[in-house]
């Protein structure tokens, strides 16, 4: 089955420190639940990283309570890292951990972030933990369609945002199609180029819903997110507005606003 849900990034703003009182990760529970949402996705949330067995089990008993379904997202492949990620899935009852190749002081090469992979993918498959690796800039789609495919494992596989790949000189059609057979995971945002004052350049940001270039239904008609049981995750990339209360009022307008168009998607299946 798959399901519509939030993550983390669809509360950028609404939980940093730019805004006067920053939303905890109960507070986005329950402002997904009452978006009657399911799912919520946790991702590069790097404090959770520290929490107890006892902060967990509290966050996971107020999802149950919510109705929602957990999934974890970070980056990097160091293998205690992955370890540890995998035991908080446990914690959580996760069963998607979406990563990335590099991390800030950790850049592998392609073989050594197949043996990472290989050190950890027992362990994931064991647990029934599918482990999605991010499109992103960083990486070209060809190098990690490499690594991937190196492994036929259906508890390894991608977590695909066309849009990351746009600053690598990647077509979002091309990426969708190098990847579709072994999308785990999909991350939803729309995107466009506004050009600068004077002319000179662009800017390559978010936009509402279904006003930018992501082809949604191309996308979904190549992934096949409901046959295949896979979940999409709501996620902006909303520019700072004039002020706080701005941002987050037009951030609150951007999720609501991608929940309906996903339905009213869902509903045409």
């Amino acid at each position: 089955m798959s399901q519509i849900g939030l993550s983390t990034y669809a509360f950028f703003w609404r939980m940093s420190e730019r805004v006067p009182q920053p939303l905890t990760l109960e507070q986005m529970l329950e402002q997904t639940a009452a978006l009657d949402l399911s799912l919520f996705q946790i991702c590069d949330y790097p404090a959770i990283e520290s929490w107890s067995d006892a902060d967990l089990q509290r966050l996971r008993q107020q999802a149950d309570a919510l109705g929602i379904t957990l999934e974890l997202g970070t980056r990097g492949l160091e293998t205690a890292h992955l370890q540890r990620y995998l035991q908080m899935a446990q914690q959580l009852d996760a069963h998607v951990v979406r990563s990335m190749f590099y991390t800030a002081s950790h850049r592998p090469s392609l073989d050594q972030a197949a043996q990472l992979i290989a050190d950890v993918l027992p362990d994931y498959a064991e647990q029934q933990v599918r482990l999605c690796l991010e499109t992103y800039e960083q990486v070209k789609t060809a190098d990690l369609m490499s690594v991937i495919n190196r492994f036929p494992s259906p508890w390894l596989g991608v977590c695909l945002d066309p849009a990351n790949c746009v600053a690598g000189l990647e077509l979002p059609e091309q990426v969708i199609a190098q990847t579709a057979t072994r999308v785990g995971n999909l991350h939803i945002k729309d995107f466009a180029f506004t050009r600068r004052d004077g002319w000179v350049g662009f800017t390559y940001a978010g936009c509402p819903m279904g006003e930018g270039l992501l082809d949604y239904d191309q996308m979904i008609a190549s992934v096949r997110p409901a046959e295949r049981g896979i979940n999409q995750i709501i996620e902006h990339w909303l520019p700072w507005q004039e002020d706080a209360a701005t941002t987050c009022q037009r951030e609150a307008e951007w999720t609501a606003r991608s929940v309906e168009f996903l339905r009213s998607k869902q509903n045409r299946e």
